[in-house]
């Protein structure tokens, strides 16, 4: 068996600047302080080392080991309505059929390896439309190291399969080169998609097994799996 692991921002969909204004209001409201994302920017990065970042811009300290769950418990309060009236929210080109033709095959299991808490990723899918592909992930709030959130992601992927032996292949599927890096790190075949800030030119320089512009021609992808 083999297992696809997805990575969501850039890669499944666009949330149209809704996690950013939903951080941005949950850090208001706890610390009075606006637009505490300016200046950072998020691609391929984990909720928690994001979170970091702003409060070392906003606040000029790390944060406290409590402080964490209560930004993200707000957040996700905040992500809900704004995924629900995001202008410019959208799904990749190709992505639902690329999805909804490798859910139907046998031999495979399709999870998510994401920097995005586990709740913010399922929201983000749910609006997609693409949550019940997904039984299974590694997520930002397992882990701040991505090369560890994608360990986690196989394993569980193993344990929801009743895989008790090696996949016979891991593919990490994401548009960012911390993907490509931290996929590889973890034993898997990266395949990068330049459907993110990341161009085709600036992911080739990391050296993925398979890269593509987009997965418009889904057809084509599906030969690599």
């Amino acid at each position: 068996m083999k297992l696809l692991l997805f990575d969501i921002d850039g890669t499944i969909l666009l949330s149209g600047g809704a996690a950013i204004r939903a951080v941005n209001s949950a850090f208001k409201k706890i610390y009075s302080v606006q637009n505490a994302m300016d200046g950072i920017r998020a691609d391929g990065k984990t909720d928690p080392i994001i979170l970091k970042e702003m409060f070392n811009k906003s606040l000029r300290r790390d944060f406290l080991a409590e402080e964490p769950n209560r930004v993200f418990k707000e957040y996700v309060i905040y992500l809900r309505e704004e995924m629900v009236s995001s202008q410019g929210f959208r799904i990749m080109p190709g992505i639902p059929e690329l999805i909804d033709v490798l859910s139907k095959r046998k031999d495979l299991a399709l999870g998510i390896a994401t920097g995005n808490i586990q709740e913010g990723a399922w929201i983000k899918l749910e609006r997609a439309g693409l949550n019940f592909y997904f039984k299974f992930g590694g997520f930002g709030s397992d882990s701040e190291n991505r090369e560890q959130l994608i360990r986690i992601a196989i394993e569980r992927g193993k344990s929801l399969a009743n895989h008790n032996r090696e996949f016979e292949n891991i593919f990490v599927i994401g548009d960012t080169p911390f993907d490509i890096i931290h996929g590889r790190a973890a034993g898997a075949t990266p395949v990068a998609v330049a459907t993110g800030s990341y161009s085709v030119n600036d992911l080739e320089k990391y050296n993925p097994d398979h890269l593509f512009e987009s997965f418009s021609d889904f057809m084509t992808v599906l030969k690599i799996f």
